[in-house]
C-alpha cells in the first residue's frame, strides 16, 4: 500500500513523459512520409503507433540504467554525509520524478511550437540538473555530457552530408535522365536492396539487440548481415517485378508525367523506411520515459539504490501506450514542421533523407557515439534541400530548430533543479517515511 502511494503518481509522470515522446520524437519518424504525401496523417499515426508500440513492448529495454545514460552516479548521492535512514533512496526517487517532470514539460513546450527536439537530451539535461542540486557539480559525469554536446554537431552534419549525396545519386541516375521511367525500372531495385539492408540492420541493432538469451544471438551477431542481405535480395526481386509491371509501356509519356510516375514508385519505400525508424525508436527511446520510472518503482519496492534495474512489462506497456497517445493527439505539429516547413519533400527526397538518417544513427550506434535520431533526420532533410540549392531551404525555420536544440539541455536542467528543490522541501519527509514503512512491512 505504501508503495502504491509513490508508484501511482510517478506512473502518471512516466505516462506524461511517454505522451510527449510520442508527440515530438515519434512524429519525426513519419514526417518525411507525410510531407511527401506518401501517406495521410491518419494512416501515419496508425502505422507509427503500431510500430512504436511493438518496438516498445516487444523489444524495449528490459534492463535499464538507474540514472539515464550514466549522467549521475547514484552512489555519489547515496554517500552524501548527514543522511538519515531512508533519505538516500528518497532523494534519488524525488530526483528521478523531478527529471521526468522537467523533461516532459520542456518537450511539451517544444511540441506546442512544432520544434523537433531530442527527448534523450531532455532527460539527460534533467537528470544532470537534479544531480547538481542534490550532490554538487562533481556528481555529473561531464565527459558524457561533452559527448552529448559534440553530438549536436556530429549527427546533423553527418546526416546532411549523406542525405545530400544520396539524393544527388537518385537525381543523376533516375530523375535527371531523359527517360526516368526506364531508369527507374533498372536502378530502383538496386536502391530497394540497399534500403532494405540498411532497414534490417537498423531493426536488428537498434531494436532486437534488447532481446536476451541464445535464441536471439544468431540474429544480433554477425548473422545480422546475412539476414539483411537475404531480406534485401528478396525485396529487390519483388520490387523489380512490381516496378516493371507498374511502369510497362510508359517510357514514351511526357517527361513531367514520367517523373510523377517515378515518384509514385518511391512512395511505398519512404513509408517502409519511416515505419522501420518508428520501430527502432520505440525499442530504444521508450527508455527515456520508463527508465526513470523503473528506477522509482524499484526504489519504492526495495528502499535501496541500484545501478541497473529490471523494467516490468507493465511499465513498458505504459510507455508504449503513452507514446501512441502522444502521436495521435499532438504529433501532427512536429510532423508538419519536419515534412513541409524545412524544405519541400517528395517521395524520392523522403527516401534519401530516411536512409541517410538511418545509416548515420546505425553507424554511430555501432561506434558507441551518442547521437539523436531527431537531429540526424533534420540534418538529412536539410541535406536533400541543399542538394537543390540554398533557396530550397527555409532558413528561418532552420534557425528556430537549431536554437531549440541548444536550449533543450539547459532548460530541462533548470526545470529539474526547481522541481527537485520543491520536492525536497515539501515531500522528502513524506517519501522517506513511506519508504521506511514499506520496507518494514516487507520485512
Amino acid at each position: 500500500m505504501e508503495c502504491l502511494i509513490i508508484i501511482v503518481p510517478t506512473a502518471l509522470l512516466g505516462l506524461y513523459m511517454a505522451w510527449n515522446i510520442g508527440a515530438n520524437d515519434v512524429a519525426n519518424s513519419m514526417g518525411c512520409a507525410v510531407g511527401s504525401k506518401s501517406i495521410s496523417i491518419k494512416w501515419a499515426v496508425v502505422a507509427a503507433g503500431i510500430c512504436e508500440f511493438a518496438g516498445s513492448v516487444l523489444v524495449g529495454a528490459h534492463v535499464t540504467d538507474t540514472v539515464r545514460k550514466g549522467i549521475v552516479d547514484p552512489t555519489t548521492i547515496a554517500s552524501l554525509p548527514g543522511l538519515g535512514p531512508g533519505e538516500a533512496p528518497a532523494l534519488l526517487l524525488l530526483g528521478m520524478a523531478a527529471a521526468l517532470l522537467a523533461a516532459a514539460v520542456s518537450l511539451n513546450v517544444a511540441t506546442w511550437f512544432g520544434m523537433p527536439v531530442s527527448t534523450s537530451h531532455s532527460i539527460v539535461g534533467a537528470v544532470a540538473g537534479y544531480g547538481i542540486i542534490a550532490a554538487g557539480w562533481s556528481a555529473v559525469h561531464w565527459g558524457k555530457m561533452g559527448q552529448i554536446v559534440a553530438s549536436w554537431f556530429l549527427s546533423p552534419v553527418a546526416g546532411g552530408v549523406l542525405g545530400f549525396v544520396l539524393f544527388t545519386v537518385i537525381s543523376k541516375l533516375i530523375l535527371g535522365r531523359k527517360r526516368p521511367v526506364t531508369a527507374a525500372v533498372t536502378i530502383a531495385p538496386f536502391m530497394v536492396f540497399f534500403m532494405m539492408v540498411v532497414v534490417t540492420l537498423a531493426i536488428v541493432y537498434k531494436g532486437l539487440k534488447h532481446l536476451t538469451g541464445e535464441r536471439a544471438e544468431w540474429i544480433t551477431g554477425n548473422g545480422a548481415f546475412l539476414v539483411a542481405a537475404a531480406v534485401g535480395l528478396l525485396s529487390a526481386l519483388v520490387a523489380r517485378v512490381l516496378i516493371r509491371r507498374a511502369l510497362r509501356g510508359k517510357e514514351g509519356f511526357p517527361l513531367p508525367e514520367q517523373l510523377e510516375l517515378v515518384e509514385r514508385v518511391f512512395a511505398p519505400l519512404v513509408v517502409v523506411t519511416s515505419c522501420a525508424v518508428a520501430f527502432s525508436h520505440g525499442a530504444n527511446d521508450v527508455a527515456n520515459a520508463v527508465g526513470p520510472l523503473a528506477a522509482i518503482v524499484d526504489i519504492a519496492s526495495t528502499c535501496t539504490v541500484r545501478m541497473r534495474v529490471h523494467v516490468p512489462v507493465w511499465i513498458l506497456m505504459l510507455g508504449g501506450t503513452g507514446i501512441v497517445l502522444g502521436l495521435a493527439t499532438f504529433g501532427y505539429r512536429v510532423m508538419r514542421t519536419i515534412g513541409t516547413k524545412i524544405t519541400q519533400i517528395t517521395p524520392s527526397r523522403g527516401v534519401a533523407a530516411c536512409i541517410a538518417a538511418t545509416i548515420t544513427v546505425l553507424v554511430c550506434t555501432r561506434m558507441k557515439l551518442p547521437v539523436s535520431t531527431t537531429h540526424t533526420l533534420v540534418g538529412a532533410i536539410l541535406g536533400i534541400g541543399l542538394a537543390r540549392g540554398l533557396a530550397a531551404v527555409n532558413r528561418q525555420v532552420t534557425r528556430n530548430i537549431f536554437g531549440s536544440w541548444f536550449i533543450t539541455v539547459p532548460v530541462a536542467a533548470v526545470l529539474a533543479m526547481v522541481f527537485f528543490m520543491l520536492g525536497r522541501a515539501f515531500l522528502l519527509d513524506h517519501v522517506r517515511d513511506a519508504l521506511l514503512r514499506g520496507a518494514s512491512g516487507a520485512g
